[in-house]
C-alpha cells in the first residue's frame, strides 16, 4: 500500500516540533519510505514549508478550531498545517490538496477527524484574509518563537525586521570549486556547457559559485571526481582568513562535516591538518568528504576543549575554532532550528565557546593565528564572546578583517550568504610579552 506522503510530512514535522529531534535526523528516514525523487521531493518541500511557517499556521488553525488538536492527535494537528501550507504556498490544484490531505488523516489513525481536517481546510480555501500576517506581532508575522524575536531586537535595533525576512527565504545553492583538481574557468565552463546558470558575485571570493537554481549535486559536471563542495559563501570565507601555509601545522578543532577541512587542504595542500570532532560518527562524512576531493588530513575523534587527552604537545601555527552555537544564522538552510532551540541554550553554548577557547589557546605558537567563527548573529556567541576573551586573555592582538577592527559579523542574506561570524586573534610573539 503507497505511502501518503501529507501524513508524512504531518509526522515528520510531528517530530521535530514536539520530539524535539532534527529534521536533518527525521527527514532522510522518511524519505526512504518513497520511491520517486518528485514525492521525495515534495515531502521536503512540505517539511521545511511547515517549519519556516509553523506560526502563521497555528495562528491560522486557531481562528477556526476551538482548540489545538492534543496527545494522540497531535500528528493530526500538523496534517492540518500540511494542508493550509499547500493551499496557500504550493502550486498544488485547492481539491487535490485537500482531498490528499483528508486522505493522511485515515493513515495517521483519524478517520473520526476527516470531517475536522476538511472543514478546516475549506474555510481557509474561502477564506483568503486568515492568511494576512501583516498586522499581527512579530512571532507571528515572521514566524518565529518570541525569545528570538526579542534577543534579534535586543542585538540589532535596525536591522532585526530583515534578518528574520531573510530565515524565511530559500537558502540558494553555493558551490565551492577545488582547484587542486579542476581550474575555476574549466568547472564555470563545464557549467555552462550543461546549461546550468551559475554566477560569481564575490570578487574576494572566486571559488565561489552561485547556482542560478539548486540542484540535485550528483548531476553536476565533476562531482565523482572531486571538482567541487557544497559550502555557503559566507563558511567560505573561513579558510582565506586563517591564511594556512604548506608545511604549517594546522588545527581543525570542531570539523564535520570537514567543508572547512578540506578547503584549507585546497589552499595548502601540503599544511599538516588535525581535523577534530567530539561526534564519532559525523567524522563518517568528513571522510567521506575527503575521498571525494582527494585530499589528507589527520581525522581524530575527540573533545578539542579537553586538549590532554588528544594533543601530543607540538604547538600549532594555525587554529580553526568553528564553534559549537545556537545556529542562529542559518535558520533558512535550517528552519527547524528556531523551534528547537532555546532562550537558555545560549547561555550554555556561551561557556562552552570561552572554554574552548580558552584551552585551545596555550596550543597555538608565538606569532600564530586563531580564527574563531560561529554561524550565529547572536552578539553573545560572537562579538561579546571574542571582547570577553581578549580581555581576560593578554597575549592576544586582534587582527582586523574586511576593513573593521572588532569582529566581523555577516548578517543572513547579505550578499546571499548564510549568517557568520569570525574574529582573527594573533598570538604575540614571546619578544613582544616581555617588552
Amino acid at each position: 500500500m503507497p505511502v501518503n506522503l501529507r501524513a508524512l510530512a504531518a509526522q515528520s514535522c510531528y517530530q521535530v516540533v514536539d520530539l524535539g529531534r532534527s529534521l536533518s535526523e527525521v527527514l532522510p528516514k522518511a524519505q526512504q519510505q518513497l520511491q520517486d525523487n518528485k514525492d521525495q521531493a515534495l515531502l521536503q518541500e512540505l517539511c521545511f514549508g511547515v517549519l519556516r511557517h509553523l506560526a502563521q499556521l497555528d495562528h491560522v488553525c486557531r481562528q477556526l478550531m476551538d482548540k489545538p488538536l492534543v496527545k494522540k492527535l497531535r500528528p493530526l494537528q500538523f496534517l492540518l498545517y500540511v494542508g493550509i501550507y499547500q493551499l496557500h504556498w504550493l502550486r498544488i490544484p485547492d481539491h487535490a490538496a485537500i482531498s490528499e490531505t483528508v486522505d493522511g488523516a485515515r493513515e495517521l489513525k483519524g478517520k473520526s477527524m476527516t470531517g475536522l481536517i476538511n472543514g478546516v481546510l475549506r474555510s481557509v480555501q474561502r477564506r483568503p484574509e486568515l492568511l494576512q500576517f501583516e498586522q499581527q506581532p512579530p512571532a507571528i508575522r515572521y514566524s518565529h518563537p518570541g525569545w528570538l524575536v526579542q534577543q534579534l531586537q535586543q542585538d540589532y535595533p535596525q536591522q532585526w525586521p530583515d534578518i528574520l525576512l531573510a530565515n524565511q527565504q530559500k537558502a540558494p545553492l553555493w558551490l565551492r570549486v577545488n582547484q587542486q583538481q579542476v581550474a575555476i574557468t574549466d568547472f564555470t565552463a563545464a557549467l555552462s556547457a550543461a546549461d546550468i546558470g551559475w554566477q560569481q558575485p564575490l570578487a574576494d571570493l572566486p571559488e565561489a559559485i552561485l547556482l542560478e537554481q539548486a540542484r540535485d549535486i550528483t548531476s553536476l559536471p565533476g562531482y565523482q571526481q572531486g571538482w567541487f563542495a557544497v559550502q555557503d559563501a559566507a563558511a567560505q570565507y573561513a579558510a582565506h582568513l586563517l591564511e594556512p601555509a604548506n608545511g604549517q601545522r594546522v588545527l581543525d578543532a570542531c570539523c564535520a562535516p570537514g567543508g572547512k577541512t578540506s578547503h584549507l587542504l585546497e589552499l595548502a595542500p601540503s599544511a599538516r591538518v588535525l581535523a577534530l570532532d567530539v561526534d564519532a560518527s559525523r567524522l563518517e562524512r568528513v571522510h567521506a568528504n575527503l575521498a571525494r576531493l582527494q585530499h589528507q588530513a589527520e581525522v581524530q575523534a575527540a573533545d578539542a576543549s579537553e586538549p590532554d587527552q588528544w594533543w601530543d604537545g607540538e604547538p600549532f601555527d594555525r587554529i580553526l575554532l568553528d564553534a559549537p552555537c545556537s545556529a542562529s544564522g542559518v535558520i533558512r538552510r535550517h528552519p527547524d532550528i528556531r523551534w528547537l532551540r532555546k532562550a537558555s541554550d545560549i547561555t550554555a553554548l556561551a561557556g562552552i565557546q570561552a572554554r574552548m577557547l580558552q584551552q585551545l589557546w596555550p596550543l597555538l605558537k608565538p606569532g600564530g593565528i586563531l580564527l574563531y567563527a560561529t554561524c550565529s548573529v547572536f552578539s553573545r556567541e560572537n562579538q561579546q564572546q571574542i571582547d570577553h576573551f581578549l580581555q581576560q586573555t593578554p597575549d592576544t592582538i586582534l587582527l582586523p578583517i574586511h576593513g573593521t577592527a572588532t569582529g566581523w559579523q555577516i548578517l543572513p542574506g547579505q550578499q546571499q550568504m548564510d549568517g557568520f561570524f569570525y574574529a582573527k586573534v594573533m598570538k604575540q610573539l614571546e619578544a613582544e610579552q616581555t617588552s
